[in-house]
């Protein structure tokens, strides 16, 4: 069985970042959850993106919603108290995880999530980078074929595979980008 992750608003931040995490779930690479509260920071911070209307916004989160089967953690909101972390508007993160009985949380804000709060719940976080270049690793063809998607389904404008590679880099998966160019 595919493991259990939790993806942190900050990892879904870019676009295609967001797209290649959502299709490794979908190809039960790993079984993504996020909470109404993550989607929620992820819509605020989207908001600020001019383009980002309240609409597209809207259409993202039902997307979100029915991309990934069970996807959606509820119920982890007693654990948020007792929990420690760097930043206490993290603990619903930590919360999930725990409720989920995930093994990791995917973050861009490791420094929020150190391992001796987490250690205890047999929990890591890890960068998108580095989680996606651990799922290279295991299943290189299933990862290519999830970028290689990614570039098919881009057509107004078309785009090609060597594109989403440059987006993932620049959404900051530079060594996962690599491993994937000259695999």
């Amino acid at each position: 069985m595919a493991p259990v992750v939790v993806y942190d608003a900050c990892a879904l931040y870019g676009n295609a970042v967001r797209d290649l995490l959502i299709r490794v779930g979908r190809a039960r690479l790993v079984q993504p959850r996020w909470t109404h509260q993550i989607l929620d920071e992820l819509d605020r911070a989207l908001a600020r993106r001019p383009a980002a209307t309240e609409a597209k916004r809207e259409r993202l989160r039902t997307l979100m919603l029915q991309a990934v089967a069970d996807c959606l953690v509820t119920g982890f909101e007693p654990l948020v108290e007792g929990l420690k972390l760097p930043d206490p508007d993290d603990r619903h993160v930590l919360a999930a995880a725990i409720k989920a009985g995930a093994e990791v949380i995917v973050t861009s804000n490791l420094a929020d999530f150190p391992a001796d709060a987490l250690d205890p719940w047999g929990i890591v976080a890890k960068s998108p980078d580095a989680f996606l270049l651990d799922l290279v690793d295991i299943a290189d063809r299933v990862v290519f074929s999830c970028v290689q998607q990614i570039a098919d389904q881009r057509i107004n404008p078309p785009e090609t595979l060597d594109e989403v590679l440059k987006q993932l880099e620049r959404g900051g998966l530079v060594e996962t980008a690599a491993a994937l160019r000259f695999g």
